[in-house]
């Protein structure tokens, strides 16, 4: 939100997921995974949850020894609980669109 009160979206509505009602904006969650030693990439996206909805979903190329329950408590410091990410991957390599980018659509087939 700025100065003047606007609001604006720092993430594609597309990529924006829904858990237990509420709504999560991966570049959030990876900007903070991006902050941890040990992580060389990160993508973050909804997988699907009878309970919830969607799942907060991190996939991780590391670079150092890391575990689920390291990406889990350095994000409970700094995430509100319903971001915390119930799921986290470790993966060789990320899979890229023809531009580049991470193919999270990819990336939600290969986790569904």
């Amino acid at each position: 939100m700025d100065e003047d009160g606007h609001l604006f979206i720092e993430d594609r509505m597309d990529d924006m997921l829904i858990t237990g009602g509420e709504n999560v904006y991966p570049r959030e969650i990876e900007d903070v995974l991006y902050e941890m030693d040990g992580v060389a990439e990160a993508a973050v996206f909804g997988t699907p949850d009878d309970r919830l909805g969607e799942l907060v979903t991190a996939v991780i190329l590391p670079n150092g020894d890391l575990t689920e329950e390291d990406v889990t408590d350095f994000c409970r410091e700094r995430l509100a609980g319903y971001k915390i990410p119930r799921r986290v991957e470790f993966v060789d390599e990320v899979p890229r669109t023809s531009t580049r980018k991470v193919d999270k659509v990819a990336l939600r087939e290969q986790f569904d």
